[in-house]
């Protein structure tokens, strides 16, 4: 795979199909020496498991033996506005003889067509845009977005990668290779589905922060403690919640039906007063037998100390710093993920040489 450089989804997308076991070569651009603007720095976590080559795009060479290592490759990402690459002469069309199996991944903010594809835009425009971004945050005041959870990763690379790997799947039966047009803004849209059945079905409020699973409910929010740390609380089902009220020292039969929304803010007020009395972790300790769906809120740092993450290996040491590791688990393959290193584009075509086996239908 030929990954082109870029930020944000398209470096996840590159480091999920790496960790996944994809040979991945990362183009870059070289750097004169003062022009670094920190980025390398900053994303050395997210780099692993790939061969880095550099590449001179507006030198003709270099772009001809870009050219010659795409037309070895499986699947091509890039994440230019659109028109960008078809300027370079690397548009989808060149490959259509030189490498018809080949996937080309396209991942932008508003997708190749429509009035904003060449817009400039960031995380929370997407999510603007989509509606999603509208659902979050407390009923008074504005949105809140989610980091870049939910465009970049949730909506982006994730999106690209289904693309991806189900037009792989495609080329098994057809031959062909195709293009996949990953937009941040229709991977945001698509994650509203619940939420936008919900609202038909009468279920989900208009006014942001009068919903369930948006932190109103008292049974499905954060609630902070005495030392200034938060436990979060998921007591959906009538079992959890009955678990919970039971680690607060509750009487059920004391409390305001949970159900009627007019009963939310008593009850929020009510939880939230023992919550306080105590520190998190005394609490984390109350619930850890219960059952409650109720975990402390942990920084960065703890979640990589957890007896849960430590037993699983759920994160791996990235020079001197932990990163999550491999996701998903696989049965039975294993991705390698060697670390990352850099080489000329002749080394990185000295590996991809001999004839490619094409797919053929049926294979």
């Amino acid at each position: 795979m030929v990954e082109m450089e870029a930020i944000g989804p398209l470096l996840h997308a590159g480091l999920m199909l790496a960790d996944l076991g994809a040979e991945v070569i990362r183009v870059i651009r070289p750097v004169p020496v003062g022009a670094d603007d920190g980025n390398d720095d900053a994303n050395a976590g997210m780099l692993r498991g790939r061969t880095e080559v550099a590449v001179d795009l507006t030198d003709p060479d270099g772009l001809s033996r870009l050219r010659d290592l795409v037309g070895r490759a499986d699947v091509l990402m890039e994440g230019f506005r659109p028109g960008t690459m078809e300027k370079l002469g690397l548009g989808p069309e060149v490959w259509a003889e030189r490498n018809p199996g080949l996937i080309y991944g396209r991942m932008t903010g508003w997708g190749q067509q429509g009035p904003l594809a060449r817009t400039a835009g960031h995380d929370i425009n997407y999510l603007a845009l989509s509606g999603a971004l509208g659902q979050l945050g407390p009923a008074f005041g504005p949105p809140t977005p989610p980091l870049n959870l939910v465009g970049n990763f949730g909506g982006g690379s994730m999106f690209l990668l289904v693309g991806i790997l189900s037009a792989l799947h495609e080329r098994q039966r057809t031959g062909h290779g195709q293009v996949v047009d990953a937009a941040m803004a229709d991977g945001a849209s698509s994650l509203t589905a619940l939420v936008r059945s919900w609202q038909h079905a009468g279920r989900w409020s208009t006014r942001r922060g009068t919903n369930l699973l948006d932190g109103s409910a008292p049974f499905y929010r954060a609630y902070e403690c005495a030392d200034g740390g938060f436990v979060a609380v998921g007591a959906l089902e009538d079992v959890f919640y009955d678990r919970l009220i039971r680690g607060l020292g509750l009487d059920p039969a004391a409390l305001p039906n949970r159900w009627d929304t007019t009963n939310w803010g008593a009850l929020t007020e009510l939880i939230g007063q023992l919550f306080v009395s105590r520190d998190r972790d005394a609490w984390a300790e109350v619930f850890e037998e219960l059952d409650a769906c109720v975990t402390p809120v942990l920084t960065l740092r703890e979640a990589t100390l957890h007896d849960h993450a430590l037993q699983r290996e759920a994160f791996v040491d990235a020079g001197g710093f932990p990163m999550p590791a491999a996701a998903p688990r696989m049965g039975s393959s294993r991705g390698a993920a060697p670390p990352p290193g850099r080489a000329d584009v002749d080394a990185a075509l000295s590996r991809w040489d001999g004839p490619r086996r094409r797919v053929t239908p049926g294979d």
